[in-house]
């Protein structure tokens, strides 16, 4: 346990970060592609034409959802706390969706996928994403709005 963060796992975050590198390390060795999460959603809704072929794609996002249902019923509930408004939800998800499609990747095809093959385009996105974290973090405590 971190004093400054009484519920933080970093044995967790460490195993995670770990099975995510190495996802996107088979993905790019064994396939050829990048894991980026965004792409092969944008490829499985028929948003892009480009990528990886559309059944990979598909196999891809569809591990993603089943991960998530293993881990839920092989784990205790995690207590989260979400934003005290549906309509600000909407919103965050709306901009991170256009800034995505703006940016060509989202922050894991970035962060871990750009930046593993040190993309300069992927490392000043990562940099940009997580300035503009902080900024709008800032912002919001400042207002008064934030969700601690």
């Amino acid at each position: 346990m971190l004093a400054m963060f009484p519920h933080a796992q970093p044995i967790e975050g460490l195993i995670g970060g770990l099975l995510i590198g190495l996802s996107a390390a088979i993905m790019l060795l064994g396939a050829g592609r990048i894991a980026g999460v965004s792409g092969m959603a944008a490829r499985v809704l028929g948003l892009s034409r480009s990528g990886a072929p559309w059944s990979i794609a598909a196999l891809f996002i569809a591990g993603l959802l089943l991960g998530a249902l293993v881990f839920q019923e092989f784990s205790a509930p995690i207590e989260a706390q979400y934003a005290p408004s549906t309509i600000a939800v909407i919103a965050a998800g709306l901009l991170t969706g256009f800034g995505t499609r703006l940016g060509n990747g989202c922050t894991s095809g970035h962060g871990v996928c750009g930046m593993s093959r040190f993309s300069r385009r992927s490392i000043i996105a990562t940099i940009t994403f997580i300035l503009s974290g902080m900024v709008t973090v800032a912002l919001v405590n400042a207002l008064g709005g934030g969700w601690s």
